[in-house]
């Protein structure tokens, strides 16, 4: 292989007939072989770990958040399919769950990176720099984030979106003011709200085949709260819908509950969390203090008033445990380009995140889901966060000289 790439490459360079498209030949060499480029003037910093390196961490810690969404999806609609059958377990094995799950997901993630990996090299040709490698996790986080049924067309239009407006018009990888993944599920959100929200889209064929519903955690309760948020028969309907029922904490915790393909399960991203601290890519000021806002504000909402709204008298933990607050905390609000980037910066970004995804799911149950909302809301934020920050420190030091004078 390395052989027949050293063989085409005087194609690819200067005054060779291909030498326009150098861009892709240089992204697939150095994607399969370490590159032989090094610095020889200026400082720079020796270290192992490259952008790229840095990215296959990333999706390797995707991966326990991927392979059980393949298999949840089998799950949630064999489970639903045989729902009125005795030992409907019987029918369908693991193996037949995760298969139909591969079968459906598979796809997804095919159109998201051959779509975005298209735009990236033609931007890379037309501006003729080396392709940038953040797309690597982008590609993976976009259908995570997505329904199971979501349309393929929809899917590449919002992969469109994102890597244009939310990425390339900034100037590329690592100039983006806000998560391009966050950027595409708000992008499909927002346009095709019908295909993002509802009981019909979680589970596969829910809308084509009678008795099948998928209808989220999240979306159970806004319902309630949209029928009688007040009337006591539907608060105690609540609580044991989510107390015993498909959505109670373990089921939660574990994740065989309908939802997003990668945001069900907290043991399969909490795995992901693990390997994101443990390699140092994630930053745990980010997520320690997201989860800390997000629980703070769910148990503030439970003193306060209880019994005026189902979202404020829900488990401040079981809280946490629905939607896809710990995925966004884990993999969304992590991103090292638009988080916030001093040390006391990402606390505050991260409190605040939790915070308001929290409150936007209690005083906004027509969008039960406030995550996105939040973390691209502070990804706007963060330079201003980040800006008083350098600037309380440098008057701290300020007053510290003239003490000293």
């Amino acid at each position: 292989m390395h052989n027949i790439l050293r063989k085409i490459k005087p194609h690819f360079e200067e005054g060779g007939r291909l030498h326009t498209l150098y861009p892709a030949y240089d992204a697939f060499e150095t994607f399969l072989f370490v590159p032989n480029h090094t610095s020889n003037r200026g400082t720079h910093i020796k270290d192992s770990v490259d952008l790229k390196r840095t990215m296959v961490l990333v999706i390797i810690a995707l991966l326990p958040c991927l392979l059980f969404g393949m298999w949840n999806t089998g799950y949630q609609y064999h489970s639903q399919l045989t729902s009125g059958m005795d030992g409907y377990q019987e029918v369908y094995s693991i193996f037949d769950h995760f298969l139909f799950g591969l079968w459906k997901v598979l796809p997804l993630i095919i159109v998201s990176y051959v779509v975005g990996l298209g735009i990236e090299f033609a931007f890379a040709v037309q501006r003729k720099h080396q392709v940038n490698e953040g797309y690597l996790v982008t590609g993976m986080l976009i259908p995570l984030t997505m329904p199971i049924d979501v349309p393929l067309w929809m899917l590449a239009l919002s992969v469109i979106f994102a890597v244009v407006i939310g990425k390339e018009v900034f100037g590329g990888t690592g100039m983006n003011i806000v998560n391009p993944a966050l950027t595409a599920r708000a992008f499909i959100f927002f346009a095709y709200p019908t295909k993002m929200s509802g009981d019909k889209v979680w589970v596969h064929s829910a809308d084509s085949i009678d008795g099948i519903s998928g209808e989220t955690a999240l979306g159970q309760l806004a319902s309630l709260v949209n029928v009688n948020p007040l009337n006591t028969e539907v608060i105690n309907k609540s609580k044991e819908f989510l107390g015993d029922g498909l959505y109670s904490l373990s089921n939660s915790f574990f994740g065989i509950i309908p939802g997003s393909i990668g945001e069900t399960s907290v043991i399969a991203i909490l795995i992901g969390a693990l390997i994101l601290l443990f390699t140092g890519i994630g930053s745990f000021r980010i997520m320690a203090s997201m989860f800390v806002g997000g629980l703070s504000m769910a148990y503030i909402f439970n003193w306060v008033a209880p019994d005026t709204n189902l979202f404020m008298s829900l488990d401040p933990l079981h809280q946490l445990c629905i939607g896809s607050f710990l995925f966004g905390m884990v993999f969304m609000a992590t991103d090292p380009v638009s988080a916030a980037q001093t040390n006391r910066g990402k606390i505050i970004y991260g409190f605040l995140c939790g915070v308001l995804s929290i409150m936007i799911r209690v005083f906004n149950p027509a969008y039960p889901e406030g995550v996105m909302v939040a973390i691209l809301f502070m990804n706007i934020m963060a330079p201003l966060i980040d800006h008083y920050v350098v600037q309380a420190n440098i008057n701290r030091r300020l007053k510290r000289i003239k003490v000293n004078e």
